[in-house]
């Protein structure tokens, strides 16, 4: 061999392309067929999977297609897989009677899974207070634990994000909205509820949100006992007595027992009072029915000894 010539050893055409192949598809994610009774919810999902009208039509849907999109899922220390991407899907798939569906099985630590758990989730049209609250909560401490840089306008050519503006960001929200829905998640559960139920605006829900546990559980006491939903202004000005340290379930009572503009013609009707007509287990909604029924008889009565 010639002084200075490469010793080379030039692999053939097949063997390139073959073991690039073979590269790519390890690489490559695939989808498996995962026994359903293998697949676990996230933990501490924030989003609910309801057996919904939305929920029935999807049923249908797997019932005559199957499950079209697969899921995601990571691989569980104490075995089986933890569910990423897909809770819906995997609920409606039980009731339509199915025994395994496909996964795409990715190894991601908590960080990196919450991030794209909250993602997927977020893109459904119909989200509700809380679980927008708990996912933006859970995202910004995911985005924490990762340094909270993730955006392309970081680093080199720009400031850094933080991390609530990185969420915002994301969802479209200023980085105060996002902060007052996390400010949600300080609400005790009855209350959050009534949120999602629309029996309390979110502007208020925010202010009441920073009321202890026992100062929430003596508003949620008067605003049954006074049959009135909490205007921003009262809301506002419970979060100040409560904070100069005069907030008590009386003084929650009298706030919340206040006459509004559009409601200068309401009767009042403690609890308390009403329970004494009726048994236990009747719901505030039944007592009303009833009285009004009553009412209506009362009425007729009246119109009959009128005509007289």
């Amino acid at each position: 061999m010639p002084k200075g010539s490469l010793n080379v050893s030039l692999k053939g055409a097949d063997d390139i392309f073959s073991t690039e192949e073979s590269r790519q598809e390890q690489q490559r994610e695939q989808v498996q067929q995962i026994p359903i009774g293998e697949l676990f919810p996230f933990k501490n999902h924030p989003f609910k999977v309801l057996d919904d009208e939305s929920m029935q039509r999807t049923v249908e849907s797997v019932e005559q297609y199957g499950v079209l999109s697969p899921l995601i899922a990571r691989p569980r220390p104490e075995g089986g897989y933890e569910i990423i991407s897909g809770h819906r899907r995997q609920h409606a798939a039980q009731l339509a009677g199915l025994d395994a569906l496909p996964v795409i099985v990715r190894q991601m630590d908590d960080d990196a899974a919450v991030l794209l758990m909250v993602d997927s989730n977020l893109q459904r049209e119909n989200i509700l207070p809380s679980e927008r609250a708990f996912a933006y909560k859970m995202k910004l401490e995911a985005l924490k634990n990762q340094g909270a840089r993730s955006d392309l306008t970081s680093g080199q050519i720009g400031p850094k994000l933080r991390s609530d503006e990185q969420v915002a960001l994301d969802a479209g929200e200023s980085r105060k909205q996002v902060q007052r829905f996390i400010r949600l998640t300080s609400l005790i559960p009855e209350l959050l509820d009534m949120v999602d139920e629309k029996k309390i605006a979110f502007n208020p829900a925010v202010e009441l949100s920073y009321l202890d546990e026992s100062q929430q559980r003596d508003f949620l006491e008067a605003m049954n006992d006074t049959q009135n939903a909490p205007s921003l202004s009262q809301a506002q000005r419970l979060k100040r007595l409560a904070q100069e340290g005069h907030f008590s379930y009386d003084v929650a009572f009298a706030v919340m027992g206040e006459e509004k503009k559009d409601e200068l013609d309401k009767v009042v009707i403690k609890n308390d009072t009403l329970r004494k007509y009726f048994p236990r287990s009747y719901t505030p909604k039944q007592m009303e029915d009833t009285i009004i029924k009553l009412l209506d008889q009362w009425q007729r009565k009246q119109q009959r000894q009128n005509e007289r």
